[in-house]
Order: C-alpha cells, then sequence, then structure tokens
C-alpha cells in the first residue's frame, strides 16, 4: 500500500481547511477544527498558511459563549483563479472560477463526429482555455492551475489517458500536449471523479457519508464517495460501472465487451432504444446525440408515447443497473449527473426510482436518496477547478513542479502546432 508521506497529509489536511471555509465562509478556527477532527493548534496553523497565500482573509469577529470574540476567517474570492476542463465526446467545455468557485467565464467548442484525434481535442481545449481567460480579464499570474477531465482511464500522476474507449485512445500524453499550448500549471482526471467531488462539496453529496454519483452523458460511470471521501480504487480506475454487463451477449461496446451498461443508457444507447423502438420517429437525429436527446425530453413533456416508452424503456436498464450501485454500496444518495440526466430531468428521475424499488434490496433501498444534481453550472467544470485547486496546494514550498502537473514548454515547435499558446 502507497504511504502517504508528511507533506502528503500536510497538504491534505490544508485542502481539506481551504474546502471548509469556502463551503462555510465565513467560519472560525475552532468550527474548522470540529469539522474536519483536526486539532485546534493544527488548524490554526494551516489557517496561517492560507492567510499567507492570501487565499483566505479574516472578515472580524464572533462573540463566543463566555470567552473571547472567536476571529472569523472567509475565502478571498479574488486571490486567484481556477479553470475546470470538461472534455466530453461531443464537446469540450471550460469554466473560470475565482477561489470561490463562482463562474467567471464559460467557453463551449463542439466536436463533431470522429472529431476525436488528440492534435484535434487539444485544439479545442486550448482555444476554450484562451477564450475564459480573455472573457474574465485575469491576469496570467492569477491562474493557479487548469484541471482536466477525460473520459476513461487516467495515470493522474504523469499526464496520460491510458485508455478511452469510445475514441480508441490508448496511452495518449494528454497532458505533454496540452502543455505545449497552455501556460498554467495543468492537471488531470476523468469526469467521474470529478462530478463526485462538485456533488461532495457544493451538490448533493455535501454531508453525506457514502454515495454514488453516476454520469450520464455519451459514456456511462459511476463516482465514488466512501467514507466521506473520493474513492478512486488502487490504479485510479474505481466507478467504471459503466462498463459491467447488463445484458449477457448483449450489444457490441466500445471497449470490446457485450451488453455493458452504457450501451443501454448512454446517449448513443438511448438513440439505439429508439431506433428499435420507432426507426423513422422524427425525434431520431441519428448524427446528433444532443438533438436527439433534446428531442426526447421535448416529446416526453408534450406526452408523446414514443418518447415516453423509450424513456421508461431506457430507466428500466438503468433502474437495474442502479439497483447493483445501491446494493453493493448501501449509500446514503445516488445522484444523476452530467448533460442526458439533466435533459431528460424528472420525467427520467421518476422511472428511475421506479425501476430500482423493483430490483434493490429493500433493506438498502430504504436508506437511499436518488435525486437529481443539483449543481447548476457544469458539474465536470467544477470538479476539475478543484483537481487545480488541490495542485496549487500540494505545489506550495516547492521549487520545482509536483510529478502530477505539466506546465507549457515555450518553443517554435509548441507554438507552430495545433493552436496559439495561451
Amino acid at each position: 500500500m502507497k504511504r502517504g508521506t508528511s507533506r502528503d497529509i500536510r497538504t491534505a489536511n490544508r485542502y481539506e481547511v481551504l474546502r471548509q471555509i469556502i463551503a462555510s465562509s465565513p467560519t472560525s478556527r475552532q468550527e474548522l477544527a470540529a469539522a474536519t477532527g483536526l486539532s485546534l493548534a493544527t488548524v490554526a496553523t494551516l489557517v496561517g498558511e492560507l492567510l499567507d497565500l492570501r487565499m483566505i482573509t479574516e472578515v472580524g469577529f464572533e462573540d463566543s459563549a463566555g470567552g473571547r470574540p472567536r476571529g472569523l476567517v472567509a475565502v478571498n474570492a479574488s486571490g486567484g483563479a481556477l479553470i475546470g476542463v470538461d472534455i466530453a465526446e461531443t464537446y469540450v467545455r471550460v469554466e473560470l472560477f475565482d477561489l470561490a468557485l463562482n463562474v467567471l467565464a464559460r467557453a463551449d467548442e463542439d466536436m463533431r463526429p470522429g472529431e476525436n484525434r488528440p492534435e484535434q481535442v487539444v485544439g479545442h481545449v486550448a482555444a476554450a482555455v484562451g477564450a475564459v481567460v480573455a472573457q474574465a480579464g485575469v491576469e496570467g499570474a492569477r491562474v493557479l492551475g487548469v484541471g482536466v477531465s477525460v473520459p476513461g482511464q487516467v495515470d493522474r500522476d504523469t499526464g496520460v489517458s491510458e485508455y478511452a474507449p469510445n475514441w480508441d485512445w490508448h496511452d495518449v500524453p494528454l497532458l505533454a500536449l496540452l502543455a505545449e499550448h497552455i501556460a498554467y500549471p495543468l492537471y488531470m482526471d476523468n469526469p467521474l471523479r470529478a462530478s463526485a467531488v462538485a456533488e461532495l462539496w457544493f451538490g448533493a453529496v455535501r454531508g453525506s457519508g457514502d454515495a454514488v454519483v453516476v454520469n450520464l452523458g455519451t459514456g456511462v460511470g459511476a463516482g465514488l464517495v466512501l467514507g466521506g471521501g473520493l474513492h478512486r480504487g488502487v490504479s485510479n480506475s474505481a466507478g467504471e460501472w459503466g462498463h459491467t454487463t447488463l445484458v449477457l451477449d448483449g450489444r457490441p461496446c466500445h471497449c470490446g465487451n457485450h451488453g455493458c451498461v452504457e450501451t443501454y443508457v448512454g446517449a448513443p444507447g438511448i438513440m439505439v432504444n429508439l431506433r428499435e423502438l420507432a426507426a423513422d420517429s422524427t425525434l431520431l437525429h441519428p448524427e446528433d446525440q444532443t438533438a436527439t436527446i433534446d428531442a426526447l425530453a421535448r416529446g416526453v413533456a408534450a406526452h408523446d408515447p414514443v418518447a415516453l416508452k423509450v424513456v421508461r424503456d431506457t430507466a428500466r436498464y438503468l433502474g437495474a443497473g442502479i439497483a447493483d450501485l445501491v446494493n453493493l454500496f448501501n449509500p446514503e444518495v445516488v445522484v444523476l449527473s452530467s448533460w442526458v440526466a439533466a435533459t431528460l430531468g424528472e420525467p427520467l428521475l421518476h422511472e428511475v426510482r421506479e425501476a430500482v424499488a423493483r430490483h434493490a434490496l429493500r433493506r438498502p433501498l430504504a436508506a437511499t436518496r436518488i435525486v437529481l444534481s443539483p449543481i447548476p453550472t457544469d458539474p465536470v467544470c467544477l470538479g476539475a477547478a478543484t483537481f487545480a485547486l488541490e495542485g496549487a496546494l500540494q505545489s506550495v514550498g516547492q521549487k520545482t513542479p509536483s510529478v502530477g502537473h505539466r506546465t507549457a514548454k515555450r518553443t517554435d515547435r509548441a507554438r507552430s502546432r495545433t493552436a496559439p499558446p495561451v
């Protein structure tokens, strides 16, 4: 088992204290100690470090029962900027945040079918990052880092996309490619971790010890929060629920298996559900996932029988898969997240709850809430921004960049590649 160093522990404690301050500003050192389980002396030291970094600020005092007034601290929203990047199969979305994780700017880049070569994806990301920095008008020195979420299995220490089945990517050095065009520190993970962290910080998982965040997009997976923290697994591959078998000898999947959950409840799988039910339906846009899901949502609102049947059938598959998660992990909450869940909304949620009730064991189900993500912005961008925040805190006091991020290599070759440096 990999053992944490004293630096790792200190970084984790610093990160947790800042997380609590962001979540509940203003707050006192005593409240932070109670919330984190750290000693008051340790909290006082970490608060001092964050004050020195100008990530937080003193904001006055509050009365205490029978004692001296307690000093209050709050996040210094203007103390820096963070960028979160959501690379999905059909789009790249980038959001720039202040230190309170309020969105200051946003940019989207559509990716056409087949437009998934690494250099094409890098070009879209570089363009969108440049756009949000320009929109927000922030100085480059204020950008503490860029968190990048990319589908599939990733090595967050080396910045390599090890396997993205929907694109047939194998061992793509994505952060090194991005560093040729982006001048800020870069940190990478996948959308399962990003969405789980977003819900843990600001969404439906806040205050919960055990939760599952189900990502429903082109791809499908499950971010896991166990014991109040993010569960990554031994090789950072936990949560690949979309590639568990739902139907024996079922539909072929990009991963090489048959009958995976993803092939029935991801956006392409929902399009197959629609095609099998009504191949000539005007709801079906064969080359456009977003347009098809949007049309289904409108159809459900209009009580179109085909749309209602497709959503109900999709929910049957999804409910069976979520019931397995409920039985396995006994979570307090299951969150339906990402763009397919957001688009189909309450009608999908209603059908999923009924389907889960038919398959899950009664005792764990009774303790589980199933909800839509309440986060109004892109949860993956928000979670990815926290990767950058974690990385910035880790790099404090280091003289050289840590293994877990890449910085720009300004060369003539780099400037001549896909997009201009940001």
